[in-house]
């Protein structure tokens, strides 16, 4: 397939500006997509570009991941109904710094005649003085022309800087400039960015004789519940397993809706349209194997090979019924240590533990594991709670030192989803 093909196929098709299938038919062409450094880390939000920019590299096209050194200190007004708050330029760069490593992760940046090119658009501005950005960049496009994009009007009535306002400009004169040096004929991005891309469309159409530029976007991914996509109860899912571990990453595909796995699937396999409908034939009905397919896939491509082992360990321990108090008192304290980073994990001091604390009280005022002594009760009182694999029922027990796994560490868990370790100091 060609890309535009697979972009139909996955449903990850919204618009395109007129020529651009033709242009892609001739074979060789050079995409890119900016990534604005606004946080320490991408999200699975971001994976979604990158998962385009893989198909586009994929489909024989060159990809070109424009971070945004100068655009974030400005701040896309894009989907945004308040003005940013600007990020100081030291956190700015720090976060560019890490999310290029993260990209570079995920395409090919070594090695074949379409690998990856990492740039930064600060480069483009660094040298430029406020004059010539007004008169070789502000002349291009009226006011009234940038004020039609929805991401100005749906700000005047909130407020708008100037700031805010110039980004548009900035991302236009991103697409020129590669356009002339790096041979760049498309931009792509989510169907929110559309504006702006084809601001830079029609500033290469305007400043450069028979030059003709194209814009790709995808629609904004959302869940079958209409939330957007990317987010758990507990917040965003990042990229960085510090900030999100393989194995909270690993389960929420798990824990997806069974609605929404098509279209997961579609938009973040690499497996091709047979794979995809095959696996889907032969495990019609069963939505857990889908879901562990794809969860695999993804865990191995954003993580490793070694951290997805890792989750199946932590998850035979925590999921597996024949996980017994017995498997836990064998495990040793490195694999203990290891399900305390992919779980919520609290540190309290042995001597309270020594002193045989009650158990609800321990829950809600020792560890914030239930909200009240009333909702830990009730808990108990359910036979939702487990220590160490063994079922609590008396809300008057203490946990003495004896319960501790070697003489350090405690498995709390509160129903399925709410798992606890506990380490002593």
């Amino acid at each position: 397939m060609n890309f535009i093909e697979e972009l139909r196929w996955r449903n990850m098709l919204f618009d395109m500006t007129p020529g651009a299938e033709e242009q892609l038919a001739k074979g060789g062409n050079i995409g890119y997509i900016g990534f604005d450094p606004t946080a320490p880390s991408m999200t699975i939000g971001n994976f979604v570009q990158l998962q385009l920019l893989r198909l586009w590299q994929d489909t024989g096209n060159t990809p070109v991941v424009l971070m945004g050194g100068a655009t974030g200190r400005i701040g896309d007004p894009s989907g945004k109904d308040a003005e940013r708050q600007l990020k100081s330029y030291e956190e700015l760069d720090y976060n560019l710094s890490h999310q290029a490593k993260q990209a570079q992760k995920l395409l090919n940046f070594e090695d074949g005649p379409n690998k990856a090119i990492l740039l930064n658009n600060h480069d483009f501005y660094k040298e430029m003085n406020i004059l010539t950005f007004l008169r070789d960049v502000g002349k291009t496009l009226t006011v009234s022309y940038m004020m039609s994009k929805d991401s100005v009007k749906n700000r005047l009535a909130t407020g708008l800087s100037f700031t805010e306002f110039s980004y548009q400009l900035l991302q236009a004169y991103d697409f020129q400039h590669l356009y002339q040096n790096h041979g760049v004929r498309f931009q792509m991005g989510g169907s929110d960015q559309w504006g702006n891309i084809t601001s830079g469309t029609e500033f290469i159409r305007r400043n450069l004789e028979d030059a003709k530029a194209y814009a790709v976007t995808t629609p904004l991914l959302t869940k079958s519940d209409g939330k957007k996509f990317g987010k758990s109860e507990s917040g965003n899912i990042w990229l960085d397993p510090n900030m999100t571990s393989p194995y909270k990453f690993y389960q929420f595909w798990i824990n997806a809706d069974d609605a929404d796995l098509p279209q997961f699937t579609r938009y973040f396999t690499l497996k091709s349209k047979e794979e995809v409908e095959a696996l889907e034939k032969e495990h019609e009905g069963d939505p857990r194997t889908l879901k562990k397919i794809l969860a695999e896939e993804l865990t191995k491509r954003v993580h490793s090979d070694e951290a997805y082992n890792s989750v199946m360990q932590v998850s035979e321990i925590l999921f597996n019924k024949k996980a017994s108090n017995e498997f836990l008192k064998e495990l040793q304290s490195d694999t203990l240590e290891s399900i305390g980073q992919e779980i919520e994990s609290y540190e309290v001091d042995l001597g309270l533990i020594q002193n045989q604390v009650n158990i609800v009280d321990f829950l809600a005022e020792h560890t914030s594991i239930s909200a009240s002594k009333g909702e830990a009760k009730r808990a108990i009182k359910g036979n939702s709670v487990s220590l160490n694999k063994v079922k609590i029922t008396d809300d008057t027990l203490a946990i003495k030192a004896e319960d501790l796994l070697q003489g350090k560490y405690l498995l709390i868990e509160v129903g399925k989803k709410n798992q606890n370790l506990i380490k002593t100091s």
